[in-house]
């Protein structure tokens, strides 16, 4: 479970990313958290891998506290969680089997376990045919594919995704976001940040509403109606 128990982040006096936000997300639960830009998505995101120190408040993943995990040791909360993004953040020089296996060496997995498990995760999000193109060589969706496959290869707990379908045309914005919910029915948390009112509607799952960095609305089987 994560817990979010009153956490404030401020980056300077005028600049209030998040402010007293206490929130729970279950285990294996799907979230979307929305609002306009500079409402705080990308701050909580941060906060949960430690990109970013809470200013109060506390924050824990299935009972610890994340700020107690030393800066060494940060790997091991990383390797629960994977990361989504709207660019990709592909490596241009590697190919799609390279960019996910990449993952599983900074994890270090072996070779034995890299050649099972990067065929494995390709063939989930629907790209094991292209696994030797280069990020050029595939289109959007396939990247944004290849980023899903490469975040879940290490089979994290949580899966986060900062605006995933923001670059994205609505017909592969609605496979990427079937693929979510495929990861999540396989029993992965998901948490979904976007600004996108369709987006958000599509998936009627959980909605938590963030504006001026405070939770203000927070509904299961939620719309997004701001």
């Amino acid at each position: 479970m994560i817990f979010f128990d009153n956490v404030s982040k401020f980056y300077n006096h005028n600049s209030v990313a998040l402010k007293d936000v206490t929130l729970k997300i279950r285990p294996k639960e799907f979230v979307a958290v929305v609002g306009s830009s500079g409402a705080g998505k990308t701050t909580f995101l941060k906060l949960l891998i430690r990109e970013e120190e809470p200013s109060r408040g506390k924050i824990f993943l299935d009972g610890s506290e994340i700020s107690d995990i030393a800066r060494g040791n940060l790997h091991v909360l990383r390797r629960r969680i994977g990361t989504i993004f709207q660019d990709y953040k592909l490596l241009p020089s590697k190919t799609a089997y390279e960019n996910v296996a990449f993952a599983m060496e900074a994890a270090g997995k072996s070779d034995e376990e890299i050649d099972e498990d990067v065929p494995q995760s390709l063939e989930i999000v629907g790209l094991r045919d292209k696994m030797h193109n280069f990020p050029h060589q595939l289109s959007g969706g396939e990247k944004q594919r290849v980023a899903i496959a490469r975040a879940i290869v290490n089979r994290p707990d949580v899966i986060l995704a900062d605006e995933p379908t923001g670059n994205l045309d609505p017909i592969n914005t609605w496979e990427i976001i079937k693929l979510l919910q495929k990861i999540n029915e396989l029993g992965t948390t998901v948490v979904f940040a976007s600004h996108d009112k369709e987006v958000i509607n599509m998936i009627n799952k959980r909605v938590v509403v963030l504006d001026k960095g405070m939770v203000v609305s927070d509904k299961e089987n939620g719309k997004y109606l701001v």
